[in-house]
C-alpha cells in the first residue's frame, strides 16, 4: 500500500495553517519538480483503489487536525467496531485540492478540517454529500452544522482576548470594537490577514456590524498594531507577556495548552495573560469549529457516517475537552478543569456557514484597511 496513506496512528505534514482561498498553495509540489508530482499522484490512484482488502471494513479520513487525542479516538473506534482507520494528514488546503484532483476516484471518506470556512468551501466545491442522521441532528447543535448536514462541528474553538496580567484591567476591554479604540495605540499584536481564524472572526464582524463599521473597525485595530502581524497564537501570547504588546486576539485553548504544558516555561508564560470572553452584553464570544464531513465520492459512506456518530460520542467529546481544551458541541459534557476555571460565558450562536458566505469579503475588508 502507497506510503501516504497511514493507518491510525497519524502522521502530520507540519504545513502552515492559513491561506487567503484567492491564493493558489503550492503544497507538496514545493518539495518536488511539478511534473514529477502529478505522475505520482496519479499513479498512487489506482494503487490504492487496488490494494485494499475487501474482507476488511476501512475508512479512509483525510485531516488536517494532528492531535494525539485524534489518533487515540480513532484507536479506539476500530478496537469497538473492527473497521479500520487510515489517515492522510496535510493542510486543509492541500487536502481540498488533493479532493478536487482525485474527483470520483478519491479513496477518502471522510474530510476534517479546522475553520467552518474552509468546510464551506469544500461543501460549495462539491466535495461533500449530505449525511441524514438522527444521531448528528440531535446532538450537533443547529447552528455548528451545515444547513443541510454537508458537515458538522466536532470541536468548538472560542477566539478570546488575550491580555498581559500585570499592565491591564480587564474590566477596560470587554468587546472585539474595543481594540479599535484609541487608548490601545501601540499595544495590540496579531497574525497576519492570511491566517483563517482571522479571516472567518472578520467575517463574523461583518455578519454583526455591516460590512462598512467592520472595515472601520479593521482600520482602527491596524492604527493600534504594536508590530506587524506574525506569528501563530502561541507567538501572539508570548509577545503580550513579554511586553511587546498588552493584548491579542487567539484561541483559547492555546492558553489552555500553555497552561498545562510539561515544561514550566510554557505554563508561567500560560500564567502570565490572562482571558477575556468578549461581547457578553450583546452577541457573544464568536465561536469557529474544528468539523467533519462525508466526501462526495466516499466508498466507504456507512463507515464514514459511524465515524462522525462515534466522534459525537459522550465518550469522544470529553476526550476532546480534556485533552486538547477546546470546547465539546454536544450539550451536557463536563469541562477540563482549566475550562471551568475561566467560567462559562455566552457564545455567539451565528450559524457558521456565514463565516464561509462572507470569507471573500473578509479578505477584501483586510486588504483596504491595510491588515497585512
Amino acid at each position: 500500500m502507497p506510503d501516504n496513506l497511514h493507518d491510525s496512528p497519524v502522521s502530520s505534514s507540519g504545513s502552515k495553517v492559513g491561506h487567503r482561498p484567492s491564493r493558489n498553495d503550492a503544497g507538496p509540489f514545493r518539495r518536488g519538480p511539478f511534473i514529477l508530482a502529478m505522475a505520482l499522484l496519479f499513479a498512487v490512484v489506482p494503487l490504492l483503489a487496488g490494494c485494499e482488502d475487501e474482507s476488511e471494513p476501512v475508512v479512509n479520513v483525510y485531516s488536517h487536525r494532528h492531535y494525539d487525542t485524534d489518533e487515540a479516538l480513532f484507536q479506539q473506534f476500530t478496537a469497538e467496531t473492527g473497521i479500520r482507520v487510515r489517515v492522510v494528514s496535510a493542510s486543509a488546503d492541500e487536502l481540498i485540492a488533493r479532493l478536487e484532483r482525485e474527483g470520483a476516484a478519491s479513496p477518502a471518506d471522510v474530510l476534517i478540517t479546522v475553520d467552518a470556512g474552509r468546510l464551506h468551501r469544500a461543501r460549495t466545491r462539491g466535495l461533500l454529500q449530505p449525511v441524514e442522521s438522527e444521531v448528528l441532528q440531535e446532538v450537533v447543535p443547529e447552528h455548528l452544522r451545515d444547513p443541510e448536514n454537508f458537515w458538522f462541528g466536532l470541536t468548538q474553538r472560542i477566539r478570546v482576548l488575550a491580555y498581559a496580567r500585570e499592565r491591564v484591567d480587564p474590566e477596560e476591554i470587554q468587546s472585539y470594537e474595543a481594540l479599535a479604540d484609541g487608548e490601545w495605540e501601540g499595544r495590540v499584536v496579531a497574525r497576519t490577514s492570511e491566517n483563517i481564524y482571522n479571516i472567518s472572526h472578520m467575517a463574523s464582524m461583518v455578519a454583526a456590524l455591516g460590512q462598512e463599521a467592520a472595515e472601520e473597525w479593521a482600520r482602527g485595530v491596524v492604527a493600534n498594531f504594536a508590530r506587524p502581524p506574525q506569528g501563530n497564537d502561541t507567538d501572539q501570547i508570548r509577545d503580550v507577556a513579554s511586553g511587546i504588546g498588552d493584548v491579542a486576539l487567539v484561541n483559547s485553548y492555546y492558553v489552555g495548552r500553555l497552561l498545562n504544558a510539561d515544561d514550566a516555561a510554557s505554563r508561567e508564560l500560560g500564567e502570565r495573560v490572562g482571558i477575556i470572553f468578549p461581547n457578553q452584553e450583546d452577541r457573544g464570544a464568536h465561536v469557529n469549529v474544528s468539523g467533519i464531513g462525508v466526501t462526495a465520492h466516499a466508498p466507504n459512506r456507512d463507515h464514514a457516517v459511524r465515524l462522525i456518530e462515534f466522534l459525537v460520542s459522550e465518550e469522544a467529546q470529553r476526550a476532546f475537552a480534556e485533552a486538547n481544551f477546546e470546547y465539546p458541541v454536544r450539550e451536557g459534557i463536563d469541562w477540563a478543569p482549566t475550562l471551568r476555571s475561566w467560567g462559562t460565558f455566552r457564545a455567539d450562536d451565528l450559524e457558521l456557514n456565514r463565516l464561509g458566505e462572507l470569507n471573500n469579503e473578509a479578505v477584501r475588508i483586510f486588504d483596504r484597511a491595510g491588515w497585512r
